[in-house]
């Protein structure tokens, strides 16, 4: 199968980084084995944080850095949260497993994102998103047999993951979906 893909990729590269472009939507009777309330995260603050707090509304879960082209992404996070805030929780993951773009400590992350964009949607502490470490909510949104249909790992730094009132992944967004786009908001009216 290796041998298959080296001239395959070569001829084609662009189509092994289609999933930075591409979103993924639940399929219709997708049944997930667990909601993802059953998980908690720590947050910036320290306290720990159940998802099932957030239960009837839906959620946004995005793996954030401070040093990523797609960085500037957390000004149309913010306004999403203050826009819509009264529908959707938003809650920032820092991780620094792309390009080594979120080197620095929870109290930098904080201070860079309130400093320069202001934000006030839920931050949890810097986790890691893909590989051995993997945080177990970032597990149940990228393991088919614990969400119900989705296997896509981020690919990237602002990946975005649309959870449903009901605790239920619903939508991929891959990075080039900014905040405030219509395919994100048409999902909050």
């Amino acid at each position: 199968m290796k041998k298959l893909l080296k001239p395959i990729i070569a001829l084609f590269p662009g189509i092994f980084i289609f999933g930075c472009f591409s979103s993924a939507e639940r399929p219709i009777g997708a049944q997930s084995m667990k909601t993802i309330y059953e998980y908690r995260f720590t947050a910036m603050d320290g306290k720990t944080v159940s998802l099932g707090e957030f239960k009837g509304k839906k959620i946004l879960l995005i793996n954030v850095a401070s040093k990523c082209g797609f960085t500037s992404q957390y000004e149309g996070l913010q306004k999403l949260h203050e826009t819509y805030g009264d529908r959707i929780v938003l809650i920032g993951f820092p991780a620094n497993n792309f390009g080594s773009q979120e080197p620095g400590s929870n109290e930098e992350i904080t201070n860079f994102c309130k400093v320069n964009f202001g934000v006030t949607f839920l931050m949890a502490e810097k986790i890691s998103v893909t590989g051995d470490d993997q945080h177990p909510i970032y597990k149940w949104l990228t393991t088919k047999s614990l969400n119900g249909w989705n296997d896509l790992s981020p690919k990237w730094n602002f990946y975005k993951y649309l959870i449903s009132e009901n605790g239920e992944l619903l939508k991929v967004f891959p990075s080039t979906t900014k905040p405030l786009s219509e395919d994100i908001t048409a999902l909050l009216k």
